[in-house]
């Protein structure tokens, strides 16, 4: 018969538990989801060029959507974000 070894390293294995993973919620800070679609107007030389507001109903004409509802804010998106605030408040 073997005998039984009560040193931990020859012990059975713990069982292994893993961590809850919770999302970081919704809003706008990078890894949150976005509450609601974001679009900004497309101006300028070949309609390339972001202009105006962040806004949150396509505009008409050329738009860029940033993010969609319930999509994954990223650091391009909170980049795009903020460079529209910035305009708005003229340190573009």
């Amino acid at each position: 018969m073997a005998a039984r070894s009560s040193k931990p390293e020859e012990s059975a294995p713990a069982a292994t538990v893993r961590p809850q993973e919770y999302s970081a919620g919704t809003g706008w800070d990078v890894g949150q989801t976005a509450p609601e679609d974001a679009f900004r107007a497309l101006g300028g030389e070949g309609m390339t060029t972001p202009v105006g507001p962040v806004v949150h109903e396509h505009p008409g004409g050329y738009a860029r959507q940033v993010v969609t509802k319930g999509g994954l804010v990223t650091d391009g998106v909170r980049r795009e974000l903020d460079a529209a605030e910035a305009e708005r408040d003229g340190g573009a």
